[in-house]
């Protein structure tokens, strides 16, 4: 028990110590191509506020209609600003509350929205239709960048490594989100 609280002490008192919000990955899988995708990406952009990207079928599955380099998903990446506040319109949608099993060794988490209309502020348009979407978010410590940029590329030490409990204390005290 007094582990935890010196590593709490010393993350409160260390910057570089402190989780945060990496990146938030927003996708919307829609099966197809054509019209339901670029409502799908309609969407994406009255929630986000960017412009999404589609993304391609990877393999052709003849029995799904499914062709090989087929666009049939569409994603945003937001980060900083954007990032928190979206997590916290998406966290009320989801009733804020996390299974601890969404969360990996690393404290990346995931999670889904069955319908986009359940977001706060978000009405129903009969022209869209309604659609689901996954929510995958990347957490890290600052200075973790070393580890991932192309220049001077160096490893990472063991205390910028964010771990599982970390990142649960993080999104329980910043968002207020029960973690069962």
């Amino acid at each position: 028990m007094m582990a935890r609280s010196t590593s709490a002490k010393k993350s409160s008192l260390n910057p570089m110590l402190r989780p945060r919000v990496g990146k938030v990955v927003v996708n919307i899988s829609v099966g197809q191509s054509g019209e339901p995708l670029e409502k799908a990406m309609r969407v994406l952009e009255i929630l986000t506020g960017q412009k999404p990207c589609k993304r391609a079928a990877k393999k052709t599955i003849k029995d799904w209609g499914i062709r090989k380099r087929e666009p049939m998903a569409c994603i945003v990446t937001l980060r900083e600003q954007r990032a928190m506040e979206f997590l916290k319109i998406s966290f009320e949608a989801i009733g804020s509350k996390l299974s601890a099993s969404s969360f990996d060794p690393y404290g990346n988490f995931a999670f889904g929205i069955k319908e986009h209309i359940e977001i706060p502020g978000v009405k129903y348009d009969p022209k869209l239709g309604i659609f689901g979407m996954d929510i995958c978010v990347s957490m890290e410590k600052p200075g973790y960048r070393v580890k991932r940029k192309r220049r001077a590329k160096s490893k990472v030490g063991k205390k910028q490594k964010l771990t599982r409990e970390e990142a649960i204390n993080y999104v329980k005290e910043t968002f207020g989100v029960t973690i069962s």
